[in-house]
């Protein structure tokens, strides 16, 4: 199920959507997770949109990197994944965009739910569709 959330302290919903997804997951504030991730970006000297910089940031804290089967690589989606992932927290990325998953119920400050992710985060436990 959807729920509406958008940290960003200016309102604003684009280019910052791994900083929103983040911020909801490790429960932080926005500016937090904006420091965080610039400060991976210049140890790695990347900008902090990058996606191996904030996929670093996510393994250091503990986050486990993983590939959605490619059963149905058009068909699967946000919402499907909420389906088959009614536990846990995660963080999913499509081609340009990510959102994070918590209990089956996905955040983001629009309705992601027919976008096509590609692979996640899983955080702690990683049952979900390895």
């Amino acid at each position: 199920m959807f729920k509406k959330y958008n940290p960003n302290p200016k309102g604003q919903y684009v280019g910052d959507c791994v900083i929103r997804a983040i911020s909801k997951v490790l429960e932080k504030d926005w500016h937090h997770i904006y420091l965080d991730i610039c400060i991976q970006g210049y140890i790695e000297c990347d900008m902090p949109s990058a996606n191996h910089v904030w996929d670093s940031y996510l393994q250091k804290k503990g986050f486990k990197r993983m590939i959605i089967p490619n059963t149905c690589p058009d068909c699967y989606t946000v919402s499907d994944f909420c389906e088959d992932n009614p536990e846990g927290e995660y963080i999913l990325a499509t081609g340009s965009h990510v959102v994070a998953v918590i209990d089956g119920d996905y955040y983001d400050s629009w309705d992601s739910g027919k976008e096509v992710p590609i692979y996640y985060f899983a955080k702690g436990d990683t049952n979900g569709l390895e």
